[in-house]
């Protein structure tokens, strides 16, 4: 089975700019690109996994998301870098567009995003990370079987502290993946 690295999306990848909704705000955080780039090279299959309230909301539409997305994934092409899968929760149990409107197993805490990577992929959940900036994140992966790292970029630093426990917390991804680093460099084989 293969080991993934889940990624959060705002505040992990992107500057955290509050409810995303049009692809000229992305900014990707210094760091980022080689920082994805690095995971790839250690063989790790990387998922993006992201809460977007910003469709419940009607701030943007699932294909406007989509273009956020195809923004990110350029520009971090542009650094040499890809994500296998982008996967996202559209759901929030106080939507303003009611087919949204639900309480669902996708939106972090929950772990539905990352189990329905694991179906779809083969992937070995307990020898894989989820990096986040929110304690929901930290709560998804460990609900999932994984191990998880905040972030003290994008909400992490006032995050950092609250319930909830990761198993490390990293100043920011590139920081993450070298503690990422040194936890593959312990596995046997």
């Amino acid at each position: 089975m293969r080991r993934a690295v889940f990624l959060d999306r705002d505040g992990v990848l992107i500057e955290e700019i509050g409810h995303l909704h049009r692809r000229e705000d992305v900014r990707l955080i210094p760091g980022a690109a080689s920082a994805v780039r690095a995971l790839s090279d250690l063989g790790f299959f990387l998922v993006v996994v992201t809460n977007q309230s910003a469709v419940a909301n009607g701030l943007c539409s699932e294909a406007e998301l989509g273009a956020i997305h195809e923004e990110i994934a350029r520009q971090l092409a542009a650094g040499g870098a890809r994500v296998d899968e982008w996967a996202y929760c559209p759901h929030h149990p106080q939507a303003v567009i009611e087919r949204y409107r639900k309480v669902c197993e996708c939106r972090k805490p929950a772990p539905g995003m990352l189990l329905a990577a694991k179906k779809a992929h083969g992937l070995d959940l307990t020898r894989s990370f989820l990096v986040g900036d929110k304690i929901s994140d930290i709560e998804a992966a460990h609900r999932a079987g994984a191990h998880a790292i905040l972030v003290e970029t994008g909400h992490g630093a006032a995050e950092k502290g609250q319930r909830g426990s990761p198993d490390h917390v990293a100043r920011d991804l590139p920081s993450a993946v070298e503690w990422i680093r040194s936890r593959v460099g312990q596995e046997s084989p």
